[in-house]
């Protein structure tokens, strides 16, 4: 089994914070990712619209579509509604072979609002989280006929944000729900990272290795600061610069046979962390790990 390293582009060109990254192109970000040996990018907005036009800038990149960011409404929408929400980046994602679409509730987050403190995210008791668990199953039922896996998100300022929140989603859901395992939300959340990853390796298949600044975190948690407020101040980093241990991490994919992606996601400020300089200490910490765990990695491009 092998797995393959690949990146999101929010480090150069961060969609929620446009502003912050405004000096960086995404054909720099793609340029830079593929440089320093990504094989894969999750998907930007700011990249073709069009399947075909999309494929082709990213092969002309050397690079593979390893997933990407859909803002699910599922809460607020039945599922046949949510399903022709979601229908055009569904079948563009079958028609590409990436990986999962990484789904995340979104109709009442607070992660995008640099107004409302990440502390006062919506929470919902177990049993409505298993709820919406049952109604997400029907649209990752629907996703699988149509060739692609949802990878649900668990993501700071969210209703699925905390150990607790993962466990009644999975536990509310069938096994066609998969889970996106963040290192960083997680730890951020309160979660104990190794012990989310052993509980549900049967259904981890995308992972996101991000790492946190512990001192940061606790600083925009004891002064009701936003999650956006969070990612200005550095409470991401990548691999390898933070306080996760990823060696755990890359022993437990070996020991579980993952082989789907890595992906780096470690938005921040670029004038603070210059993308390349992160981008390349997260790749080759990832390198490392790998390596020591007995992962074999594919290096393999798009032709």
């Amino acid at each position: 089994m092998t797995v393959r390293i690949g990146i999101s582009p929010i480090s150069w060109q961060n969609d929620d914070l446009p502003d912050l990254t405004a000096a960086y192109t995404m054909e720099q970000a793609l340029r830079e990712a593929r440089e320093i040996g990504y094989t894969g990018v999750e998907r930007g907005r700011r990249m073709p619209a069009d399947t075909e036009g999309l494929r082709s800038y990213l092969t002309a990149n050397g690079l593979f579509l390893c997933g990407g960011w859909c803002s699910g409404n599922l809460l607020v929408n039945d599922v046949k509604t949510e399903i022709e929400a979601v229908r055009q980046q569904v079948q563009q994602f079958a028609a590409l072979k990436a990986p999962c679409i990484v789904y995340a509730e979104c109709s009442n987050t607070v992660q995008g609002n640099i107004a409302v403190p990440v502390n006062n995210r919506p929470k919902f008791a177990a049993a409505d989280v298993r709820a919406y668990g049952a109604k997400l199953s029907e649209l990752a039922k629907w996703m699988a006929d149509q060739g692609v896996t949802l990878a649900y998100h668990h993501h700071m300022g969210s209703f699925i944000e905390s150990e607790d929140d993962v466990n009644a989603l999975m536990e509310g859901s069938t096994p066609e729900v998969k889970l996106l395992f963040d290192t960083g939300h997680l730890l951020f959340g309160g979660a104990d990272v190794m012990r989310v990853l052993n509980r549900w390796a049967d259904r981890v298949h995308h992972v996101h290795f991000k790492d946190i600044r512990p001192d940061v975190v606790a600083e925009v948690r004891a002064n009701n600061r936003s999650f956006l407020d969070a990612v200005i101040a550095g409470a991401f980093t990548v691999p390898g610069d933070g306080c996760i241990d990823f060696q755990a991490v890359a022993d437990k994919l070996k020991a579980m046979d993952y082989h789907g992606w890595i992906v780096v996601e470690a938005e921040q400020d670029p004038a603070k962390a210059p993308p390349y300089e992160y981008s390349k200490m997260g790749y080759e910490h990832i390198l490392k790990v790998c390596a020591q765990a007995g992962l074999t990695i594919d290096h393999s491009r798009p032709t």
